[in-house]
């Protein structure tokens, strides 16, 4: 099955119920795991996360909130005797935290660094009518620049459609290639071509929604996106579920920032994640 695992939903520091930011992108033959913040490795265990089927991990940029788990992961991945390659994709101007950070983990994994940057600012590719995607990093794996604080990327992950079958018909009666689903992935950021290139009419649309509108001149001085700019995002790029996270730890109950996501986004289905939450691909 293909689905969304919400890890944890808290931007910069946790609350008694939102652990750091983790999310793993579980396809049909590998996990993808997406900014494993601090906490990450317990986040998988209580989720019963099998650590063999992850390939790749993926981060947007390297704030502890979304980095800090990833010696805790590795280590559990150690432990667990992963013998695949596991692919660690992140910015190249954070090669100094990575390597730090990948240095207090356990030995025993066969860890490729791939880092990224530069060429991700421009040169769009098109990839099938109504789409456009950044210039691929891995088989099916994109990258865009975003506007934060420090050099952020986000990520849209796609399969090629002759390995998709929708989910539940697989075996002799699934004739042909199917439609595979497309996932963006947009966190830390400020309003930007980059978040609405990786939106463009994505199946499932992961994004951070650190304020509420209430609270845009933080969310403009931090750069971050607000409820309704998150809304908006999803409803412009004609994103078909959308999925808000991130939230700041001021915000105890995350329903009112869901419903100025929902005013401003169309005809996606707006979701407040949840840790733990498991989110299915909608169906083709």
């Amino acid at each position: 099955m293909r689905e969304l695992l919400i890890l944890g939903t808290a931007s910069q520091v946790p609350t008694r119920t939102r652990n750091h930011n983790g999310y793993l992108l579980r396809r049909h033959d590998e996990d993808l795991l997406f900014d494993p913040g601090e906490g990450t490795q317990r986040q998988m265990l209580l989720a019963g996360v099998d650590t063999s089927r992850i390939t790749r991990i993926c981060l947007t940029h390297v704030h502890g909130d979304h980095c800090y788990g990833l010696p805790g992961v590795l280590s559990r991945m150690a432990l667990d005797k992963v013998d695949h390659p596991v692919h660690l994709h992140y910015p190249a101007s954070g090669e100094e935290t990575v390597r730090a950070l990948v240095s207090i983990a356990s030995p025993g994994v066969d860890l490729r660094l791939h880092p990224h940057g530069g060429f991700a600012y421009g040169g769009l590719e098109h990839n099938g009518p109504g789409h456009r995607a950044a210039e691929p990093i891995a088989p099916g794996l994109y990258i865009r620049a975003l506007e934060h604080r420090i050099e952020t990327y986000g990520y849209r992950c796609t399969e090629p459609d002759g390995n998709a079958v929708p989910d539940g018909n697989a075996g002799p009666d699934a004739k042909g290639p199917h439609p595979s689903p497309s996932f963006a992935f947009v966190m830390d950021t400020a309003p930007c071509a980059g978040a609405e290139e990786l939106a463009d009419g994505a199946d499932l649309l992961v994004a951070e929604c650190t304020f509420s509108d209430v609270d845009a001149d933080l969310a403009s001085r931090f750069r971050h996106l607000t409820a309704g700019q998150a809304g908006e995002l999803a409803g412009s790029a004609n994103a078909r579920i959308l999925v808000l996270t991130h939230f700041s730890s001021r915000y105890p109950d995350v329903g009112p920032l869901a419903e100025q996501a929902r005013g401003r986004a169309r005809d996606a289905v707006v979701l407040a994640a949840n840790d733990l939450d498991r989110i299915p691909y909608p169906a083709r």
